[in-house]
């Protein structure tokens, strides 16, 4: 039987057991669910591993929607959710080995020739995450943008991957669970999930913009200062080999 699916955002659309969803719907959303009725949970699984490789793809609109198909009985919940934490997963172990190929000693050599930047501050970084880099992880998989992020540095200080599997698996099964019962206990209203978590989103993007901000206004006084005082900071761009070694 046709189910009716609205949005407030999108024309209303059917989706029926013999496909045809995105018939009524363009760019992304289509592909979506042209991807998820071909495929199954195992589409959910792959549309979430896109989101971990490449952030802009929103598994907020995935999730939801794979709830509210799990609502209409033509998906397992039960699968869909495992499904999505193992594309979770595997996205996230590739990002891992990424940050760990590239290594934190190349990356912080990049990071001192950018404006603003010495070595203290990749000290400060490096340490602060060898002292809370298990939170951020498993916390950081439920944050937009973070989600993706997160595994790059985990890799790099050589977290390891047993540890790092355990707390991403946890952290995406928790995010991944309550977006796709959320739909399905939403239904037809399944897309307030989405129109929610991109309010979450858009509070991240715009404290990282606040952080990024009063970062630079106080980088640029100490420098005006340690000009002012003719301090010579021209070491402050050497990274010494065996520098970040744990």
């Amino acid at each position: 039987m046709p189910i009716s699916l609205a949005t407030g955002s999108a024309p209303d659309f059917v989706l029926t057991s013999e496909g045809g969803a995105a018939e009524n719907l363009s760019g992304f959303s289509a592909w979506t669910v042209t991807v998820m009725e071909a495929l199954g949970p195992l589409g959910v699984g792959f549309m979430v591993f896109l989101d971990n490789i490449f952030p802009p793809i929103p598994s907020e609109l995935v999730l939801p929607l794979a709830g509210f198909t799990s609502s209409q009985g033509q998906m397992n919940i039960v699968l869909a959710i495992v499904c999505a934490t193992l594309g979770s997963l595997i996205g996230a172990i590739i990002l891992w080995a990424l940050g760990k190929w590239i290594g934190i000693e190349r990356i912080a050599r990049i990071a001192v020739k950018m404006p603003l930047v010495d070595v203290d501050d990749v000290h400060k970084t490096v340490d602060w995450f060898d002292r809370h880099g298990d939170k951020a992880v498993f916390f950081g998989r439920m944050i937009p943008i973070f989600r993706s992020l997160i595994s790059i540095p985990a890799g790099m200080r050589d977290m390891r991957l047993a540890k790092f599997v355990a707390l991403t698996t946890a952290g995406s099964a928790i995010w991944n669970t309550i977006l796709i019962i959320a739909g399905f206990y939403l239904g037809e209203n399944w897309a307030v999930v989405e129109t929610y978590a991109g309010y979450f989103q858009k509070i991240v993007i715009i404290a990282v913009v606040v952080f990024l901000i009063v970062w630079i206004v106080l980088k640029v006084r100490k420098h005006r200062r340690k000009r002012a005082a003719g301090i010579d900071d021209s070491r402050a761009d050497v990274i010494e080999p065996g520098e970040f070694d744990s």
